[in-house]
């Protein structure tokens, strides 16, 4: 989908006339590819420096890992990892959209006083109550991800009718609260691999389009992920060729915003796939 949409970051427009490319950075000791990479100080400003100058538009920071199996931290050791991250980055890069993805609303208003534009929550408010509020309150942009269960149990067994069509059912819920809480800008995310089996993943990445009816940016996250990894027998630190062909694909049907580890090969990417669409249209001319 072509948007014509600017996000409201803390004041900066940020333009979705064409894709995006969103730079993941976790501050955690157990994420499933990059884990306790970034901890240190010096790391991590160095990491943000080279997503920044590779083409990433937005900073997404993490402090709980979410991988499947993942064990729960307390909101005390979250905030305790993420919000020193989140001040010195906002520090050394002023002028960077920082994400913070969180699902506690405690965080996101800490992280956003902090220097944060933009949250990401992968419960899309289910666990918080208090989260919608939140972010009315703050009026930031609120990228809302479908996940079936939690990160402890997502991989057990994730059943749907239509896998599609009930989190289309999902997201018209939780938008339509949006709405009514006055929150305008709001970033739409299916959730791959959050809830899903293989076949779940690619009957959504093949369906994208779909989800054109709420007329909201559309981010895809893919990078490294075992939707890609069990089906070419790989892992995760051999996948970027894997997850580029997916991000593709991904860019062809309609994502709006690429959530992924490495920015150079997903602007590149972003890049073809922008003039492959501009030749089909002087084609059809």
């Amino acid at each position: 989908m072509s948007l014509n949409y600017s996000l409201n970051c803390c004041g900066q427009l940020l333009n979705i006339s064409s894709p995006l490319v969103m730079g993941i950075l976790n501050v955690t000791p157990d994420s499933f590819f990059d884990g306790g990479k970034f901890n240190e100080e010096t790391n991590m400003l160095k990491h943000v420096e080279e997503m920044l100058e590779e083409g990433a538009s937005i900073i997404d920071i993490g402090a709980v890992s979410t991988r499947p199996g993942a064990n729960e931290i307390s909101e005390e050791e979250e905030i305790q990892r993420l919000i020193p991250a989140v001040k010195l980055i906002h520090q050394n890069f002023p002028s960077a959209i920082l994400s913070v993805d969180t699902y506690r609303s405690k965080v996101a208003e800490m992280s956003i006083e902090n220097g944060a534009a933009i949250i990401n929550d992968i419960s899309a408010g289910t666990f918080d109550v208090n989260m919608f509020k939140t972010i009315a309150r703050l009026q930031v942009p609120y990228i809302m991800m479908h996940m079936q269960g939690t990160p402890q149990t997502m991989q057990h067994n994730p059943v749907y009718k239509n896998v599609t069509l009930d989190i289309i059912r999902f997201f018209v819920k939780q938008l339509e609260q949006l709405r009514h809480l006055g929150v305008k800008d709001v970033i739409i995310d299916p959730g791959f691999g959050f809830g899903k089996t293989i076949e779940h993943n690619y009957g959504l990445l093949a369906s994208l389009r779909s989800f054109e009816i709420f007329d909201c940016p559309l981010l895809v996250g893919v990078s490294r992920k075992a939707m890609i990894n069990k089906v070419i027998n790989t892992k995760a630190e051999n996948a970027l060729n894997g997850t580029t062909v997916v991000n593709t694909i991904a860019l062809m049907n309609g994502a709006n915003i690429l959530r992924v580890h490495d920015v150079k090969e997903a602007m590149e990417a972003v890049k073809i796939a922008e003039q492959y669409k501009s030749g089909i249209k002087k084609d059809e001319l």
